[in-house]
């Protein structure tokens, strides 16, 4: 067995049962990424001391945060951790495709119930009507 053989070995028990790289660990490289690009752009172009300062502590504090998220042994957590970010992602992500549909249909008008933030579509060249929301009830005077 080569030298290589036994330290790929040795790396492979290291990395066995932690957390590694997830979705959650991804989105905090892009962010040390985009810091880091800020950071260069405060040092070189606008010759800010203080706040290429502040930007270095953040990119440690954003590397140890990174590395600890994947060399984690407490799978549980970071897998939980991961899901809450899928999740609120998920949720930026699908408002955003319904905000796009609503701007794209033509035939109707959007309005938000204030009471329970419910969506009501009505059709578009009504005049003035009073929409109900159908989850609380609440009366909407509005011009479509």
């Amino acid at each position: 067995m080569g030298v290589f053989q036994r330290i790929g070995d040795a790396l492979a028990r290291f990395r066995y049962g932690r957390n590694g790289m997830d979705q959650l660990n991804r989105a905090l490289f892009v962010l040390y990424l985009i810091v880091w690009g800020m950071e260069i752009l405060a040092g070189t172009v606008l010759r800010h001391t203080l706040l290429t300062r502040a930007l270095e502590t953040l990119l440690f504090a954003l590397m140890l945060l990174i590395f600890f998220r994947m060399l984690s042994k407490d799978l549980y957590k970071r897998q939980a951790e991961n899901q809450k970010f899928l999740n609120w992602r998920w949720t930026v992500k699908s408002r955003s495709a319904s905000a796009k549909a609503r701007h794209m249909d033509k035939d109707h008008k959007y309005f938000t119930c204030k009471a329970c933030k419910t969506i009501c579509r009505v059709p578009v060249g009504k005049g003035n009507i009073v929409i109900t929301c159908p989850k609380c009830g609440e009366q909407i005077k509005a011009r479509t």
